[in-house]
């Protein structure tokens, strides 16, 4: 009787590294490869606040605002995870009760008004409630996120990031024509290939820094992409897009073929450099300058400049508004707001005449009667190309 031989022994499956499924309070984080090339985030999730927060003394139908949360991100989010099997952070609690998003000195952190909401809970917050939140409902993301960082760096391909949000379809009465927008800083690894391949898709309006701009010191990007020499990028896509599960599902589909066919390009350094930044305010802004590490020194510093800013625009007044939009996309009124939304977020209240004089150096329709010239046919051609955020 012949023998047979015996069957070859299986090779066993080198095991790839993984981040676990894990959950708190505050953050969950979704399992995937740590050596996959990409996490992605959600920094506004949800629209929950924590037991003893109430509704911080607003109606419940504000909490189902894009003013509490990223309305559509935290379901394309968990479908891009699955799809990809990548790692994903998000949180549980609204941006209400304090801002991800933000730097920890960010005056945008806990917002006392937010798109027309005065948000009674935090009208009056002590110092002491203020870092509560940032020990209780902040940095546990951000360390999380930090983690899941280092787990991926470790296995030798530092990962790409990717933030999930949505914006409202219209601003202040005002349509909002993109689909979908890219935001990014001074990093273009990612950016500019999610541009490319959005815009290839030929059936999307595409912003690039629309209707916000990447470059936010202190974000969560900054933080966790710039911060450690990785590529990174925030997409944005319209909410009346993704209200709906089927909305959601479609744009998931989307992203993930779009996404997977850019991690497998090795043209595309997408993998990061793995290399340790310093946060911005400790590095050299321009070569040969150094900058304060006193944040009391800083802000002077930064309130001189403005100060300036205005003084030098009030010399200028043949410069008109819409130049300004269309050459820079703010102006003078952008400043007031911008001036006006500062003083909401520490608890001030000032009306947006009072914010334009103090930018003006006048009332506003006075300076409009002195100054303020018709827009021409090419001027108004080219804001209505530019399309101006702020605005």
């Amino acid at each position: 009787m012949q023998k047979q031989p015996l069957p070859a022994a299986a090779t066993p499956a080198i095991a790839r590294p993984q981040i676990d499924a894990a959950t708190t309070e505050t953050w969950t984080v979704l399992p995937g490869l740590a050596d996959a090339g990409l996490i992605i985030l959600c920094d506004h999730a949800g629209n929950a606040l924590p037991p003893g927060y109430g509704t911080l003394g607003l109606a419940e139908a504000q909490l189902q605002r894009h003013i509490a949360y990223d309305i559509g991100a935290a379901a394309i989010t968990r479908q891009l995870s699955a799809r990809l099997g990548v790692p994903a952070v998000m949180t549980h609690y609204s941006r209400l009760l304090i801002d991800p998003n933000r730097g920890a000195d960010d005056p945008t952190l806990i917002m006392r008004l937010s798109d027309g909401a005065v948000v009674p809970g935090n009208r009056h917050l002590t110092p002491e409630e203020r870092q509560t939140r940032i020990d209780r409902y902040y940095r546990p993301y951000h360390d999380t996120v930090a983690d899941v960082v280092r787990s991926c760096v470790a296995t030798g391909v530092p990962p790409a990031i990717l933030s999930i949000h949505s914006f409202t379809e219209s601003w202040k009465a005002t349509p909002r024509p993109w689909h979908a927008s890219i935001l990014w800083d001074r990093d273009p690894r990612l950016a500019q290939p999610m541009l490319d391949a959005l815009y290839a898709e030929g059936d999307l309006i595409v912003g690039d820094n629309q209707p916000y701009h990447g470059g936010l010191e202190g974000d969560t990007m900054w933080t966790h992409g710039t911060g450690n020499g990785l590529a990174h990028c925030i997409i944005e896509v319209r909410q009346d897009l993704i209200r709906d599960e089927a909305g959601q599902t479609a744009w998931a589909k989307r992203l993930a073929r779009l996404l997977r066919s850019l991690l497998d390009r090795p043209d595309l350094q997408l993998r990061g450099l793995g290399a340790k930044q310093e946060p911005l305010r400790a590095q050299n802004r321009t070569k040969g300058t150094t900058m304060s590490h006193d944040p009391k020194s800083d802000i002077e510093l930064e309130a001189a400049a403005y100060r300036r800013l205005v003084a030098h625009l009030r010399t200028r007044s043949d410069v008109q508004n819409i130049d300004l939009m269309n050459l820079a996309g703010f102006c003078r009124n952008c400043l007031s707001n911008w001036y006006q939304e500062a003083a909401s977020a520490k608890g001030q209240t000032i009306t947006k005449d009072q914010a334009r004089e103090l930018v003006y150096g006048m009332p506003y329709k006075e300076w409009q009667a002195k100054y303020q010239a018709d827009a021409s046919a090419e001027q108004k051609a080219k804001f209505d190309t530019t399309k101006p955020h702020d605005h």
